[in-house]
């Protein structure tokens, strides 16, 4: 894969990135870091790149390996403030639906991101998170389950 071509794939897979950044680490600054650090890490890496076809997985799971890690070095600074600012600008009509999968347990939350915001198939994200198919099928049943019971109330 040349330069033209990689950065050419990087930015398709911009917005879904960044969604999946959002997931892990919920606060604006870290996601870009992250991503950031993922695009960075996977150019200088696209040698071990097998098939230029799983281009978009492999720099996902890059990206979720870069999120943890971040996540990780940063775990004893809650940044009260980032959370207090996280709802996501010009989306006022689907807040109640933000917050609600904002609260789920991140495992849930990164499954229902990558299937019903990024339209990954079961198998894909198996592939991605290094699960089974099972696992991500049960996660994504509990996710909907969670957010039924906390959107009940809210008139869609």
């Amino acid at each position: 894969m040349n330069k033209e071509k990689f950065a050419s794939e990087v930015l398709n897979a911009e917005s879904t990135m960044y969604h999946v950044a959002k997931s892990i680490l919920i606060c604006d600054s870290d996601c870009e870091d992250a991503v950031q650090e993922a695009v960075l890490k996977a150019f200088t890496k696209l040698h071990t790149l097998r098939e230029e076809k799983y281009f978009r997985t492999w720099l996902i799971r890059i990206l979720i390996n870069e999120c943890y890690r971040n996540k990780k070095a940063n775990s004893r600074i809650i940044p009260f403030h980032e959370y207090a600012d996280s709802q996501p600008a010009g989306n006022d009509d689907y807040s109640y639906l933000y917050s609600a999968v904002m609260q789920l347990k991140e495992s849930i939350r990164i499954v229902i991101v990558l299937h019903y915001i990024e339209g990954y198939s079961v198998n894909e994200i198996g592939q991605i998170l290094k699960i089974p198919a099972g696992t991500v099928k049960s996660r994504l049943y509990s996710g909907r389950k969670l957010l039924k019971e906390e959107l009940k109330d809210e008139k869609l």
